[in-house]
């Protein structure tokens, strides 16, 4: 595996008119070490590498920066957002953010919920956490036993833990922005 900070090493190194020996000298190592370093042959020992870094006053995230990998991204195309009816309440998902830990896994969604209608369970909770937001209409969440009474441009957040639901108490459909996390999986895997 090639370790392209070596060339790094060496740039500044020369930039700053060190030769390898002066280098090694002040790191204690050899100078066939920091030869190797800077020829990408071997891979320090971390306090070798922070030795090396901090004498030759290198910012971290410079050498660093080529080991920063690109993260995967979820990207839904309004064509393509899956679309459910759950009793009567409109699920239309915006993104399934899958991980290697669940417990950081992310879904979020837009609710339509008709006048009357109402989205969660009042007896049952499940682990986690939820946040919502109002976009349209007037709604009731009940956590536990406390209801909260919500409106445009309210936003609620909470332990999933507890029975939770939320009633449309108007006379139009509720619009609300929910994320849930870990993910409950309501419109199943990508």
């Amino acid at each position: 595996m090639m370790h392209p900070f070596g060339e790094k090493i060496r740039e500044v190194r020369e930039r700053k008119h060190l030769t390898m020996r002066e280098v090694a000298e002040k790191a204690g190592v050899s100078e066939s070490l920091i030869s190797q370093i800077e020829r990408n042959k071997i891979s320090p020992a971390i306090d070798t590498l922070l030795k090396i870094i901090d004498i030759l006053e290198i910012d971290l995230d410079f050498i660093f920066r080529d080991f920063k990998k690109d993260r995967p991204v979820n990207l839904v195309r309004a064509r393509e957002k899956k679309r459910a009816v759950i009793n009567g309440v409109i699920f239309e998902q915006l993104s399934h953010t899958y991980s290697s830990s669940e417990e950081h896994a992310i879904e979020a969604y837009f609710l339509e919920i008709p006048p009357g209608g109402k989205s969660g369970d009042d007896e049952y909770g499940h682990i986690g956490k939820e946040l919502g937001v109002i976009i349209k209409g007037k709604g009731e969440c009940t956590v536990g036993r406390q209801v909260y009474s919500l409106k445009e441009g309210d936003s609620i957040s909470f332990s999933a833990d507890a029975p939770h639901q939320i009633r449309n108490v108007g006379r139009s459909p509720l619009r609300a922005f929910w994320i849930i996390t870990p993910p409950k999986r309501l419109l199943g895997r990508k």
